[in-house]
């Protein structure tokens, strides 16, 4: 015997959906051109058909816990054969905005994250914070010496009189920023996922898209290391027809931050784990991976831009553009404060890493509120779907 459902249209939700760039959604008339183009949608009750009829209605509490939402790698097949004009492969991504808004620790912040808006506080508050850094370290030299010296520390991790970042932001203050606030985003992510992860298989149990009943922590586990070499590979990219150009350019983005992750913690563990502090030489193979990274994500980052820019039909959400921006600012700003420190340009050097400093705390404090983050929502689905023998 079916499940009766009460429809309570969420208007609010249709209205954030259209403003987040879903405003064709009311275009569709459930043709079904969507689900049965799509290359990598189930066949057991596939997308996009069923959750553009939702949005429609406003019922979003079909919508948001779907893991479905989030196998949708937006292809543009669905939207290129629309006889409507609907764009569900937009109104896919809207959603999936909301979803991370939903699932938020602080929707306020993901408010502040999704609007120009926003910028000034996102830029302000870690502009001043590294300011204050910046003046503890080139004023209070002396006295915080003394200790450091005290605890059997070394406050200096600059060779000599050589230029170094480190006598303008303190690596000890800059990693007492960051690794705190990493701490802070592993938190963040783990109680937003926790609710999204047994909303998603409530969902799945009431749509019948899974046959476990019980949700086995061990086994989801064991469904993320299943999906990780599809996703490395991007495999589900690959099988798009429209835009699959993408693909390309997503693994470049990929691996150039997978490879500067690594280059970090390398000379994290070098530094305060053998007490050899930078700069490093040129020479130094983790350095051609961490400069080759960097060439690699600006050029991503320009292909991802000019995509978009190109792209006449292409629906650009402000948080779109944050996020390009801030890698693409990320990837000039790295290698910029590099080479004017090699050339010895110590005002010009000094002023580009602030702005570097800047960028990656936004990159990192913000990660669970920009559209970083739906790489972790996406893994967390895929996963799901693994798990709940989603074919």
């Amino acid at each position: 015997m079916s499940q009766k459902y009460l429809v309570a249209p969420d208007l609010d939700f249709i209205k954030e959906v259209r403003e987040l760039g879903g405003d064709s959604v009311k275009k569709c008339y459930q043709c079904a051109t969507c689900a049965v183009a799509c290359p990598i949608a189930p066949e057991n009750s596939p997308f996009p058909r069923k959750e553009m009829l939702a949005t429609a209605w406003g019922l979003k509490d079909k919508v948001l816990p779907s893991a479905d939402l989030w196998l949708c790698h937006e292809c543009g097949d669905c939207s290129t054969l629309c006889p409507r004009g609907a764009k569900p492969g937009d109104v896919m991504s809207a959603a999936r905005s909301m979803a991370t808004k939903e699932y938020s620790v602080s929707p306020k912040i993901n408010d502040l994250v999704s609007s120009s808006k926003g910028l000034p506080v996102l830029i302000g508050v870690p502009a001043v914070w590294f300011a204050i850094l910046a003046a503890i370290t080139l004023f209070g030299a002396e006295p915080m010496t003394k200790i450091f010296h005290a605890i059997g520390l070394e406050w200096s991790h600059a060779h000599g009189n050589e230029l170094a970042h480190a006598n303008f932001v303190s690596t000890w203050l800059v990693d007492l920023t960051f690794v705190p606030l990493l701490g802070l985003i592993v938190v963040a992510f783990f109680f937003s996922l926790k609710r999204f992860l047994f909303d998603m298989h409530d969902n799945a149990v009431l749509e019948g898209k899974t046959d476990k009943a019980e949700l086995d922590l061990k086994a989801f586990a064991q469904s993320i290391i299943n999906v990780i070499p599809t996703i490395l590979r991007h495999d589900k990219f690959n099988e798009c027809g429209e835009n699959r150009d993408r693909t390309t350019v997503h693994m470049m983005v990929l691996f150039s931050f997978i490879s500067l992750f690594v280059v970090t913690n390398i000379f994290f563990v070098t530094m305060y784990g053998f007490g050899i502090p930078g700069p490093y030489s040129q020479l130094n193979p983790v350095k051609w991976l961490g400069n080759i990274a960097g060439v690699t994500l600006i050029i991503g980052a320009l292909l991802m831009i000019k995509n978009r820019l190109t792209k006449e039909d292409a629906v650009n959400a402000y948080k779109d553009w944050y996020i390009l921006g801030l890698v693409l600012i990320l990837g000039v700003t790295g290698l910029g404060a590099e080479m004017s420190r090699l050339a010895d340009a110590k005002f010009v050097t000094y002023a580009i890493y602030y702005v570097h400093l800047i960028a990656i705390f936004n990159l990192f404090a913000f990660l669970p509120f920009s559209k970083m983050s739906h790489l972790v929502y996406r893994v967390v689905a895929m996963s799901y779907a693994d798990y709940a023998n989603r074919k």
